[in-house]
This record gives structure tokens, sequence and C-alpha cells, in this order.
């Protein structure tokens, strides 16, 4: 017993010990942990790591609605060294960041409507393409009708924030010429099967694809296709045979979903509750919005080799809840269903069939 007593003495003078240790030491301590992963992170050329490809960095699987894994709608979209950005909802440029994407090579942001939510976060990229990204020219806009009254808008509120920007940090490194946006007006054919290539070289083409939603018109989404991998991203629409024909045999559909029992509780708890505008709300999304059953059968349609939902509505709190969300889909569609989350990056390398995907945060 005597030893017994002796070891339990000196064990708990050892936590004691580390526990005053600790405390005199946890400024050093906390210190070396983060330089640590600031070298581990900082500064690094994550992209430049990956192979070649396309990969889908998934910076704003949400929608306007408060939701703590998702931000506003945004993609980031590396295609060999080039980099573009579809929408840029709030939350979505600081995801990016978060994720590595490498700004320096921002080349074009692609806007599928000019609903807020996709917008209302474009300022704060064109500030980290134009300083983090040193560029000595404005970052290129491409969007529907309206898309240059919208980036006209952003300038002018950033304009009084770049001088400060210069003036601190001088223009070798805020570049004057490089800040802001410059817009460019995507028209597509009329009728609802309109589509056009917006861009194309010899390994990627861009095209622009109309999608129903609304009264929000002219809406879009896009297919990017980089050397043998192939992506769709719907925007916001309703199922549509037009977007589906477009994406025909893509490797990944990133499809909007909203669930309509969901979103009805939420309305019907509201308008108990006297809140009548919200509630209609939560009854007007409900016809311009795919359902996740819609989105899978656009998959199938278009026999994708995989589907990942964003736009995700109402939020998903906890990853219980996905299979909920998710509903009847599976039986609409053959492949594999991914609810999107962000930090999620979807990868596809040239040259193979692989999907791969991990999480960046």
């Amino acid at each position: 017993m005597i030893w017994l007593r002796r070891g339990a003495l000196g064990l708990l003078g050892l936590i004691v010990l580390g526990f005053v240790g600790f405390n005199v030491f946890k400024k050093q301590i906390a210190m070396s942990l983060f330089e640590r992963v600031t070298d581990r992170r900082v500064g690094v050329d994550f992209a430049g790591q990956l192979p070649d490809g396309l990969h889908v960095y998934i910076c704003g699987a949400g929608s306007p609605m408060p939701d703590t894994s998702r931000a506003g709608p945004c993609l980031g979209v590396l295609a060999g060294d080039r980099s573009y950005v579809f929408d840029i909802g709030s939350g979505g440029a600081r995801n990016l960041g978060s994720m590595n994407f490498p700004f320096e090579r921002l080349e074009h942001v692609y806007l599928t409507h000019l609903h807020s939510d996709h917008i209302d976060g474009l300022g704060e990229l064109l500030v980290l393409s134009w300083v983090g990204g040193g560029r000595s020219e404005p970052t290129p806009i491409s969007g529907p009708t309206g898309t240059q009254r919208v980036v006209d808008g952003f300038n002018m509120a950033y304009s009084l924030d770049s001088t400060f920007r210069v003036a601190h940090h001088g223009p070798a490194v805020a570049n004057p010429d490089g800040f802001g946006g410059t817009a460019r007006e995507i028209v597509l054919p009329a009728g609802p099967n309109g589509k056009a290539i917006v861009f194309q070289d010899d390994v990627l083409t861009i095209t622009a694809i109309r999608v129903s939603h609304a009264p929000i018109e002219p809406a879009f989404g896009y297919r990017i296709d980089y050397k043998d991998r192939s992506v769709a991203i719907s925007g916001d629409t309703i199922y549509h045979p037009a977007f589906n024909a477009a994406s025909e045999g893509v490797d990944v559909m990133l499809h909007e979903a909203l669930d309509p029992e969901m979103a009805s509780i939420i309305g019907d708890i509201l308008a108990e509750r006297g809140q009548a505008n919200t509630a209609k709300i939560f009854t007007d999304i409900q016809d311009y919005h795919a359902t996740p059953e819609d989105a899978a059968r656009s998959a199938q349609d278009a026999d994708a080799e995989a589907l990942v939902l964003y736009h995700i509505a109402p939020p998903v709190p906890v990853k219980l809840m996905e299979t909920v969300f998710v509903g009847d889909a599976k039986s609409q569609y053959d492949g594999p269903i991914t609810v999107g989350i962000d930090g999620l990056m979807i990868s596809l390398p040239a040259g193979s069939d692989h999907i791969r995907t991990q999480r960046l945060f």
C-alpha cells in the first residue's frame, strides 16, 4: 500500500508540475505551434502540387439562409494551372482563402444569375484577386444581362477603400491598374435550349447554358471541359431538360437542391408565429428550385458519373439529417450522391476516370 500511495503522490506531483510548467511557458508553446502551422500552410502553392486536371473547390454550398457549415453559393475551379470562380456568395471568398485557392491565377469570374446571394461576396473577392493576386488589370467578370450594373456598383462601393490600400501598401503591392472588375454580358440564343461557348482554347472549353429560374431571366448553368474531364454547374434552376442534355457525359454534376417538405415546415412555424412575410418566402422558393430528386433525375438523364448537391436549402445542420434531405434521390440515380459542404475539393485528374474528394478544412 505504501508503494501505491507513493506512486499516486508522484503522479500527482508530475501533473501539478506539468500544469505549472504549461502555464509558465504557454505563450512559448502556443507560438511554437502557431509557427509550425503557419510554416506548413502560408505561402505554400498547394494548387501547384495537384495533378493536372479539373479541381472543384466548394467554397459555398449554402443558400441565403444562415448555415454554419455552408457559405453562399460559390465554386472555385482549377483547370490545369488556371483558376476560375463561379458565383461568389457571402463568405465564399474567405473559404477560398482557407482552401488555399490560387488567387494569383484567377482568370475570370462567371456568374450564373444576379440574385444577391450569388454576388454579395464579389467585393471581397475582387480585393483578394487584386492585392492577393498581384493584378495589374481588373478582374474579368462575365454573367447575364445586368452584370455591367453589378460590377459598376461594386467598383464604386470599393473605390474609396482602394485609395486607402494604395496609400498604405504602395502601388508596387496594390497596383491601381488592377483594382476592381470589368464586365462582359453573355447573351445566349433565345429559347429554352440556348447555350454558347464563352471560352475555348486547345484544352479548355467553358459553355454557358440557359436554365429555368423564372422570374429571374436570364439564368445560366455552366459546363467546363478540360482535356478529358468535365463538370456541369446548374446554378439555380428547376428540373431543366436542356441543362441535362448540355451536361451529357460529365464526370460530376453539381446541382442545386431544395427540400420542399423541410421548407414547408419552417414556413408553417413562421406563419404560426405571425411572421407572414417570411413564411410566404418559404412557400415561394419552392417553385423555382429543384428538389434532391429532381437533381438526381438530371444526373441520370445526363449520364453523369457523380452528383454533388449544393445550394443546400434549408440548412442541413448535422450529417445525420443528410439522409432525410436526400429523400428518394437515390432511387432516381444509380451513381454516387454527395451532399456538398464547404471545404470539400473534388479532383478529376486528367487521363483517368478517378473522382477524388477531400476536405481542405
